[in-house]
């Protein structure tokens, strides 16, 4: 049985970045000093790059040893390399390119213009391949066990390239997949499955604004994962809800009380 989800709801989007990453440089740096190192995965998307950004601006940012840090990410747009539509791309702008990264320790999902050619599926094994290298015999499976694995939550309750009803959320053994014919451009994308999500000590969906509030309220309310994928993740030992008011406005208040931080 796993734990009931966290909620802590923001006065605005501005507020819920700094706040995200103000709690992501203190699990970064708890991590670290626990086992040395830490492993985040980064997702893509207004509130993904917004908390990079307010990483980037934060004086905290300096207590991380950026050069301890795996970063991995929970899904990619399939396009050439610089794309300026991929995730790896723009979390580079936001945050990637002012940090000091071992580049050794970033692990970008493959271009559509790699070595893999332009094939999604084999791009997915490869990246499969690499997380599978990674992880060591305490992760107990075929992925390392992520510090903090973020993925920001669409309208439609897709997570990472994970959408209602398409064959990608229905995966249950590989990690990481293909997906052709998304409903939102670009149509092929690299993805997580929810066994690899899973596997994380904490998972963290980001949702602010209006057009948010309804993907939120189904997901926390015992919706199913096909049809609505963000209530099919959780972490390990947690997993946490960052909301603004606008998108926590249509949460069952029975279930979530209001409360603004």
């Amino acid at each position: 049985m796993t734990a009931a989800p966290q909620l802590v709801v923001h006065r605005d989007k501005e507020l819920m970045a700094r706040a995200a990453a103000a709690r992501l440089i203190t699990r970064i740096v708890d991590a670290q000093s626990a086992r040395g190192s830490a492993s985040v995965v980064l997702t893509g998307g207004r509130n993904g790059n917004g908390l990079l950004a307010a990483l980037a601006a934060s004086p905290a940012r300096d207590a991380v040893d950026w050069a301890r840090l795996d970063l991995w990410w929970g899904d990619e747009r399939f396009l050439p390399e610089g794309d300026p539509e991929r995730n790896y791309t723009q979390a580079k702008e936001a945050l990637l390119d002012a940090v000091p990264l071992d580049p050794a320790r970033v692990h970008p999902m493959p271009a559509s213009d790699g070595s893999n050619g332009a094939k999604a599926d084999a791009a997915a094994e490869a990246y499969a391949a690499e997380l599978a290298a990674a992880a060591g015999p305490e992760d107990h499976g075929p992925v390392p066990t992520f510090d903090v694995l973020m993925l920001g939550v669409g309208p439609d309750t897709h997570v990472a390239s994970l959408f209602p009803e398409l064959p990608a959320v229905r995966e249950t053994e590989r990690t990481v997949v293909g997906v052709h014919g998304a409903p939102k451009p670009p149509p092929t994308r690299v993805t997580l499955t929810l066994p690899a999500i899973r596997a994380a000590r904490e998972v963290w969906l980001l949702a602010a604004g209006e057009d948010k509030a309804n993907a939120a309220a189904i997901a926390l309310s015992g919706a199913g994962e096909i049809q609505a994928p963000a209530a099919g993740v959780y972490g390990r030992s947690r997993t946490l809800w960052l909301l603004d008011a606008a998108a926590a406005s249509q949460l069952p208040h029975d279930l979530y009380p209001p409360a603004v931080a």
